[in-house]
């Protein structure tokens, strides 16, 4: 897998702020991968059997990085996927999106760092009465810390080094720092 991200270019080497606030060294752009439909397939098909006898009825992930895994991720467990949204600082769905109370839901990421995003969406499937069965995700760069209470599967583990942006030794050496993720912070 580290191979494919290296191909697409999808590992960046750099001064990035997370979405999270840390600075890393390090950054993963998986939409780089999942824009090219024979790769996305492949590596959310083996994340799926992961997961394949555990009953999934409803695939979910946060947007934006999300929305394609939850997709790709549904199609391979063959049940309905979808995506939640930030409105107003808080995760929710729209656009007629529902989870039926009892309804086994496996949430998807395609990068966890300190899990935020996904341990929003898992707060809103049980705030609407859904059975979390576990978490898919692409790359996990928390070096085991973010725990996420249900079952966490990954296709790469890659511990991110973060810092804090007082004390980034890149910010340190004036190093400029790039933003490229989804969300504004």
């Amino acid at each position: 897998m580290l191979e494919l991200f290296q191909k697409t270019e999808a590992m960046l080497e750099g001064h990035f702020k997370l979405t999270s606030g840390m600075h890393s060294n390090r950054y993963f752009q998986c939409a780089l991968v999942t824009k090219h439909p024979e790769y996305c397939q492949e590596l959310c098909r083996e994340l799926a059997a992961r997961f394949s006898q555990e009953r999934v009825d409803l695939v979910i992930g946060p947007a934006v990085g999300g929305i394609v895994m939850s997709y790709e991720m549904a199609r391979a467990l063959g049940v309905p996927g979808i995506f939640a949204e930030r409105e107003a600082g808080k995760m929710t769905l729209r656009r007629g999106f529902t989870i039926s109370p009892g309804q086994r839901v496996l949430v998807v990421e395609d990068v966890i760092t300190t899990g935020g995003s996904v341990k929003e969406v898992i707060e809103l499937v049980r705030e609407l009465s859904g059975e979390v069965i576990g978490v898919g995700v692409l790359v996990n760069r928390s070096g085991g810390k973010a725990e996420m209470g249900v079952r966490t599967e990954s296709l790469l583990e890659i511990p991110a080094v973060a810092y804090t942006p007082e004390l980034c030794p890149l910010c340190a050496e004036g190093v400029p720092v790039v933003k490229p993720g989804s969300r504004n912070i």
